[in-house]
């Protein structure tokens, strides 16, 4: 079994979006029939979807991680919230606009 898809809801969809670019993802506008406008990323063929966060659905307190290519032009993107060290690795643990904490390393 393979992961290929997540999906998390945002209540600034255009926040999440640049949060997200400035650790490396790329995305496409998307939209399916009559549902919301929405961004997609393709990360090792898993899709990462932003959707806009609604009054029906609940945000959640997921944490996600990535390990990026260039660790430093993504630290220079966005704030530190702390760090750990984990297997002889740095990891540093960031919040993106909708409070959820994004790990990311090299």
């Amino acid at each position: 079994m393979n992961l290929s898809l997540l999906v998390i809801r945002c209540k600034d969809l255009e926040a999440s979006k640049n949060f997200y670019v400035a650790l490396g993802l790329s995305f496409t506008k998307e939209q399916h029939g009559d549902g919301p406008e929405h961004f997609a990323s393709e990360i090792n063929g898993i899709v990462f979807e932003l959707y806009p966060h609604n009054n029906n659905s609940l945000l959640d307190k997921s944490r996600l991680g990535f390990k990026v290519n260039n660790l430093g032009n993504v630290l220079s993107s966005v704030q530190v919230h702390s760090s750990y060290e984990y297997a002889g690795n740095t990891i540093y643990v960031l919040v993106d606009p909708d409070g959820r904490k994004v790990e990311v390393s090299a």
